[in-house]
């Protein structure tokens, strides 16, 4: 999500919240903060928050492509890899069997 489409969204959820105290509670917090509905400051807000509703229709038609990575990372964990991430996992068995070797061989020694 580009960044005007996340300001547009964050004033269409601040003119959300103020139609839902203007029809709960006959309350309207833009026009308490600025000194009423016609001053200019109040007006700009009002103004802004519709263009923003109007860039957020885009939003509402733009494909979403969350969706898309969830469908690819479901995809990974039906086939998973069990290698770490920075490549194969070594092989311990020929450390394990140089080991056993000169665990024999000291006990050759001794005998």
């Amino acid at each position: 999500m580009s960044v005007l489409s996340r300001i547009a969204l964050a004033l269409v959820i601040i003119g959300a919240l103020n139609w839902g105290l203007i029809g709960f509670f006959r309350f309207d917090l833009v026009a308490s903060l600025f000194g009423g509905q016609g001053v200019f400051l109040s007006r700009v807000v009002y103004g802004l928050v519709g263009i923003s509703g109007l860039v957020c229709i885009g939003l509402l038609f733009k494909p979403n492509e969350e969706m898309d990575t969830v469908t690819d990372r479901h995809s990974r964990f039906s086939n998973p890899n069990y290698g770490t991430e920075f490549g194969e996992e070594p092989d311990f068995r020929k450390e394990r069997e140089n080991a056993k070797k000169k665990k024999n061989h000291g006990t050759k020694d001794r005998d």
